[in-house]
């Protein structure tokens, strides 16, 4: 596989998966709006407003909670030469602007992005991976966390994260409203056989839209982990450095202690350190794509 047609195939997937998610989201407000006898068209406003709020506090104060939650201390270039040069020359190589470089005290081997944009960007890398990777491993993985800051992957999972919230959101709202109102009859005279559908259609949402909604937010996530992987082998040129320092990292019996479920996501690999999951519902939930496969994809590179 070519780089490029894996830059180019991973990113047309991320746009399908978000219209599908958008899709989604509409038609669920859409059919809760009906069922209940809210005008659809105000209650999508309405939740359209309430995300545009909450989007802007995770947009400016997204990092800062990340990293105020892993304990990550910010170097300059004296604590570590070595490490500031190769963020500095890849960030040069990759056209962005120099992030903020953090340390975090972790035996386990690991690393991840965050910040709105590449000028608000930060790298954060544990002392394990400091340790345990050599040169051209490390730099496989800092070209791949530079590839989610310049693919604006951070912001896009905050937004992304912000949509189920309000999926999960409006499906208990939906609920509650059906156990306090009732379905009185004299909306069911007046609507007929169609607020019925539109009823049953809303309860069957509520139940499933959380788990389908976090279900295309861990595809989408697996996604960028791919369109990060092929980007840092093209800002690198040598693919079997990232595949090298993956293997380690996944291999690597340690966990990070400070990492939560809010947090697992951005890490280059699962935290957690799980046991691989080969069954294919059990997959589905993974926040990752497999190593293994990750590795295969950078080595027929």
């Amino acid at each position: 596989m070519e780089i490029y047609s894996s830059i180019s195939a991973n990113k047309t997937k991320t746009w399908l998966i978000m219209v599908l998610f958008v899709v989604f989201s509409t038609t669920l407000i859409y059919i809760f709006g009906k069922a209940l006898g809210y005008s659809p068209v105000l209650l999508i406003g309405f939740a359209l407003i309430f995300a545009g709020f909450s989007s802007l506090g995770s947009y400016f104060y997204s990092d800062k909670l990340v990293l105020a939650s892993t304990g990550a201390k910010l170097i300059e270039k004296k604590d570590n030469p070595d490490l500031y040069r190769i963020v500095e020359n890849l960030a040069i190589g990759d056209g962005i602007p120099l992030p903020k470089i953090y340390i975090m005290q972790e035996i386990a081997p690991n690393a991840f992005a965050t910040g709105r944009d590449p000028n608000h960007a930060v790298i954060c890398v544990t002392t394990g991976l400091l340790q345990k990777l050599n040169r051209v491993e490390l730099e496989g993985v800092i070209a791949h966390e530079l590839s989610h800051v310049k693919n604006y992957d951070t912001r896009l999972m905050a937004i992304v994260a912000i949509l189920v919230g309000f999926i999960a959101i409006f499906a208990d709202f939906f609920m509650r409203s059906l156990w306090f109102r009732g379905f009185s009859n004299r909306e069911s005279r007046g609507s007929g056989n169609i607020q019925l559908i539109f009823l049953g259609i809303g309860i069957a949402l509520a139940i499933l839209s959380p788990i389908i909604a976090t279900l295309i937010q861990l595809s989408l996530s697996r996604k960028r982990e791919y369109l990060a992987d092929a980007s840092g082998a093209l800002l690198t040129r040598y693919p079997e450095g990232l595949a090298s320092a993956l293997e380690k990292i996944s291999s690597d019996k340690n966990t990070i202690k400070s990492a939560n479920n809010a947090t697992a996501q951005l890490f280059i690999i699962n935290p957690f350190k799980g046991k691989p999951a080969k069954a294919f519902l059990s997959s589905l939930f993974n926040t990752h794509p497999p190593a293994e496969e990750r590795i295969k994809i950078l080595r027929s590179m």
